[in-house]
């Protein structure tokens, strides 16, 4: 913020013509964290980098995954924020409580073993999305953890893994755009018609959001003392 006034006091022009990113920089800087990223699209690439950055390179590359595209979905699931608030789908809830009490017979890969002893509270944090990544509590049973392990300080490692396992081939297979469709309505893009995904958007943003991830790499790894390097 000073420098920014100094160039603007100093010699305006020179303001007006200064480095966009070096203004966006600045933007990121006193971004409040309950900014969208809808509003503030360079900042989410930074933001994300600060907050996920370091974390998600050496697990994008334990489990040999593109780290472009973990940090693009999260840029989709929670605008690169830290603190993201759970979101709870009350049809996910009833199905639960329907598998409970023996209505349904399952579930995905739940049945009524997995859920005999469940109270209520506990199967709406099951049908509450954790993290970053926005994984569904319920996956915990598939993922043999505890739900408050998608929530603790191992979320990332947790949610990660649960993309490996789950299509994790599409990725390294760098089949992108179903990759992107499958976290968010569990199946590859349709072969034919319009996506599926809540956003009809989602999967153009998300493999747009790659290139920015890519591009920021190429800039970070010319240029040591890159702004954006955090």
């Amino acid at each position: 913020m000073i420098t920014l006034i100094a160039i603007w006091i100093w010699n305006p022009m020179l303001y007006i013509n200064s480095s966009d990113f070096l203004k966006t920089y600045y933007r990121y800087l006193t971004t409040e964290e309950d900014t969208t990223f809808a509003s503030t699209m360079p900042e989410a690439v930074l933001r994300t980098e600060a907050n996920y950055g370091a974390e998600i390179d050496k697990l994008a590359a334990q489990f040999d995954l593109s780290p472009e595209y973990l940090k693009s979905l999260i840029i989709l699931e929670c605008s690169g924020l830290k603190k993201v608030k759970p979101r709870y789908e009350r049809h996910i809830y009833r199905r639960l409580v329907n598998v409970r009490e023996k209505k349904l017979d399952r579930f995905e890969n739940i049945t009524y073993a997995n859920l005999k002893d469940a109270t209520d509270e506990a199967l709406k944090n099951m049908a509450r999305s954790w993290g970053p990544f926005q994984i569904m509590g319920y996956k915990c049973i598939w993922l043999d953890i505890q739900l408050k392990d998608l929530r603790g300080d191992d979320a990332l490692y947790w949610a990660v893994k649960w993309i490996d396992l789950t299509y994790g081939d599409y990725i390294r297979k760098k089949q992108y755009k179903d990759a992107f469709h499958i976290h968010n309505t569990g199946r590859p893009y349709p072969p034919a018609g319009p996506p599926k995904t809540y956003d009809p958007k989602y999967v153009e943003n998300g493999l747009n959001y790659m290139k920015y991830f890519s591009d920021f790499k190429k800039m970070k790894s010319a240029k040591p003392n890159y702004l954006g390097a955090l």
